[in-house]
């Protein structure tokens, strides 16, 4: 089976969290896209790990995890997570595959990463780690893939300070490549867990251009990742937050105004701890947006969802959540295109009465507050997508599962 798990907002929607409870039932984890701006957090028997290009599944024993096509891959950074991991006391040798198409980062890219966001009239607010760029030179055809670095006549090809740089790297990478498509052809009745990095609105053609990401965060990047075809995806989950943040600059039609909301912004920020665990910035942060989140379910091929952060609204009288869009003449139900649009938008909300309790030590769906159920039952209606899985705390055992993803239907 294989089982395609992406974030159905902004990113930072807890996918490492998700993934770490879902590898349980997986015999390999396969990253497909992004590179080292992203940022994964996991809290597994009072530890915490955080993982940037390393598949979040790495943290369960005995599993196998794979760097998949669709990423770019930033050597110093990758064996600097492997040497954090190991001393955490995860023992991710053998147990960590490379693919042979996946793109290097290369110490030049980070540097201009943040000078042409500079130079741009509107910065897009880049993590300044190279992505873009490694992602612009792969469709100009000027970049490097992990094969290139290992084979010596390509190797030779590359200017001197990059090869000064790549040659530490050579030898113990060549020890994890793979081919990815035969891997998979070969994996036989294993199941495979597909992650992907960032958001699904931060995917170059179905988010918000140009303030986007350079790679393919959507479900079908999956597909071109781990060299599958379409027919070869069972199930695709969703994951989203009980409200909505967002890193960097770009439309943000729920984010909280203070003039409106007064300081919820800032006990959102402070008890959901909305900050980039890549770039340490402070997280923008809005009203769930269910416009958004219903045009990523259709857009994807959603059919189940993952909510994380219901917890973070235990103290408040009442919740908000945005069902339409006031656009100025007219609302508006559907996402647009036009960020002009997005950037005037304003959100139509749904009040909900707060549940005024703690979730963190329930443990299955009946046991929740009428508060909290009505409010996940309206989402689902909204939808037409199950909510399937319920996170009410960091810890993989706070989570609450209404159906078992790995089962077939």
């Amino acid at each position: 089976m294989n089982l395609v798990i992406i974030g159905a907002q902004w990113g930072d929607e807890g996918k490492g969290k998700i993934v770490d409870f879902l590898s349980d039932g997986a015999d390999v984890t396969l990253r497909f896209s992004g590179g080292a701006n992203a940022g994964h957090t996991i809290v597994r028997d009072q530890q915490t790990y955080k993982l940037h290009l390393v598949p979040s599944g790495i943290v369960s024993p005995d599993k196998t995890v794979v760097l998949g096509t669709g990423m770019v891959i930033d050597p110093e950074a990758f064996f600097a997570e492997l040497h954090q991991l190991t001393n955490q006391g995860v023992l991710w040798e053998g147990r960590v595959l490379v693919s042979d198409r996946a793109h290097v980062v290369l110490p030049a890219y980070r540097k201009l990463d943040v000078e042409l966001d500079q130079q741009r009239t509107e910065p897009i607010g880049t993590t300044g780690r190279g992505i873009g760029i490694a992602y612009s030179k792969k469709a100009m055809r000027d970049g490097y893939r992990i094969i290139d670095i290992l084979e010596p006549e390509v190797f030779d090809t590359i200017p001197e300070d990059d090869r000064e740089f790549l040659r530490r790297y050579r030898e113990p990478l060549a020890d994890m490549v793979i081919d990815v498509q035969r891997f998979m052809e070969l994996k036989g009745n294993k199941t495979v867990l597909l992650e992907g990095a960032q958001g699904a609105l931060l995917d170059l053609d179905l988010g918000t251009y140009p303030y986007v990401s350079s790679g393919c965060s959507a479900a079908a990047g999956a597909c071109l990742g781990a060299g599958i075809g379409p027919r070869a995806v069972d199930r695709v989950i969703g994951v989203f937050k009980a409200y909505s943040t967002r890193v960097g600059n770009g439309p943000f039609p729920t984010e909280f105004s203070p003039d409106r909301d007064g300081r919820l912004i800032e006990h959102i920020r402070k008890v959901g701890h909305e900050y980039g665990v890549t770039t340490g910035r402070p997280r923008r942060c809005g009203y769930l947006d269910l416009v958004a989140l219903r045009y990523i379910c259709r857009s994807n091929s959603i059919e189940s969802l993952a909510m994380t952060h219901l917890d973070v609204y235990d103290e408040l009288d009442d919740i908000r959540l945005c069902v339409a869009y006031d656009v100025g003449q007219a609302g508006v139900d559907t996402f647009p295109a036009s960020r002009t649009v997005l950037n005037r938008a304003k959100p139509v909300t749904k009040r909900f009465p707060g549940w005024k309790t703690s979730l963190s030590h329930v443990t299955s769906y009946d046991a929740l507050p009428q508060q909290a159920r009505e409010y996940i039952e309206f989402i689902e209606q909204y939808l037409g997508v199950p909510v399937d899985i319920i996170s009410v705390g960091a810890d993989r055992e706070q989570t609450i599962v209404r159906r078992d993803p790995w089962t077939q239907s």
